[in-house]
């Protein structure tokens, strides 16, 4: 299997466990919601977490991979960070005269 092959399927299953851990949030909360028949003050904050905690996973692997990429196209350029070159000697200060 190649590199290719390799990415490719991390980023299947990456995205595969961000879609199924949404599913399950998803019905948590509509099981949490459908319970309390009703109660809008806690139904409010349960779809507040569930959407808080849907899309914190969804921006974090979005993230990640986005870095993973960028990483990645780098290494393959061949291109070498750029040297830092040595600060050039200051001139000694001048003397002063009385």
């Amino acid at each position: 299997m190649g590199d290719t092959d390799l990415e490719k399927v991390r980023a299947r299953y990456g995205l595969l466990a961000v879609i199924v851990s949404n599913l399950a949030i998803v019905a948590v909360a509509t099981v949490g919601v459908w319970r309390l028949d009703g109660d809008k003050s806690v139904i409010v904050g349960i779809l507040t977490a569930a959407f808080t905690a849907m899309s914190s996973m969804t921006t974090a692997y979005l993230g990640i991979k986005a870095v993973a990429n960028t990483a990645k196209s780098i290494g393959l350029s061949g291109a070498t960070p750029p040297r830092q070159s040595e600060p050039a000697p200051s001139a000694a200060p001048a003397q002063r005269t009385p």
